[in-house]
C-alpha cells in the first residue's frame, strides 16, 4: 500500500512539474507542423491557422481599436519558455481587441502567446518596410523580468553590501570598509 502512495505521489509531482502556462484548449488548436520560419515567408498561406509563438517585446500601440505588440520572435522549448534571446528568425505583430497595459507589457519582456494567423502587415522598421505575420491574440502569457545583465534578482544596481564578503560577520575584528576588489600590499 505504501508502494501505491510513493508511486502515486511520484506522479502528480511529474505531472505538476510540466504544467503548461498555456491551457490545453488553445494548445489544441495549434498547428504543430506550422514553424515561425513558414509563417514569416508566406503569413497569407495560413490565415485561420492557430500557432503558438514566444519572444521578447520590442514595442506596445494602444488606440481606440485594441492594442499592437511588436515581438521579436524566438524559440520555445517544450513547456512554452522563450529559450534564447539572442536568435531569432524576425519579429511578428501580435494585436487584440482588448487594453494591454504598458507597464506590463513593456518592451523587453518575454512572452508566450497562441493566436489565430490574420495574414500579414508591412509597416516601416527603422528605415525599411519590414512585412510582419499578423497574429489575433487568443492567450497570452508574460514572464516575471529577470536582470540578464547582471544575472542577479537584486536590484539596479545593487547596494554595495551584497558584494562585500565581510558584512556576513566572516570579519573577526569590528566591521571597517574595505574596498571591493583584490588586496594589494606594498612589502
Amino acid at each position: 500500500m505504501k508502494k501505491l502512495f510513493a508511486l502515486l505521489f511520484l506522479a502528480l509531482t511529474a505531472l505538476a512539474g510540466c504544467a503548461h502556462v498555456i491551457s490545453d484548449e488553445s494548445r489544441r488548436l495549434v498547428d504543430p507542423a506550422l514553424t515561425f520560419s513558414m509563417l514569416k515567408e508566406k503569413p497569407d498561406s495560413y490565415i485561420g491557422k492557430y500557432v503558438m509563438l514566444g519572444g521578447v517585446i520590442a514595442g506596445i500601440k494602444n488606440t481606440k481599436e485594441g492594442s499592437q505588440l511588436e515581438v521579436m520572435q524566438v524559440r520555445l522549448d517544450d513547456s512554452g519558455i522563450p529559450e534564447d534571446t539572442f536568435r531569432t528568425e524576425g519579429r511578428f505583430l501580435a494585436t487584440t481587441d482588448k487594453f494591454l497595459d504598458s507597464m506590463i507589457f513593456k518592451p523587453g519582456r518575454l512572452i508566450t502567446l497562441v493566436g489565430e494567423v490574420k495574414g500579414k502587415k508591412t509597416i516601416p522598421l527603422d528605415e525599411v518596410d519590414y512585412t510582419y505575420p499578423l497574429i489575433a491574440i487568443r492567450e497570452i502569457h508574460v514572464w516575471k523580468s529577470y536582470d540578464y545583465e547582471t544575472g542577479y534578482p537584486y536590484p539596479t544596481p545593487a547596494p554595495y553590501y551584497y558584494y562585500d564578503p565581510y558584512y556576513y560577520g566572516f570579519w573577526p575584528g569590528p566591521y571597517r570598509y574595505r574596498p571591493l576588489g583584490p588586496v594589494y600590499r606594498r612589502w
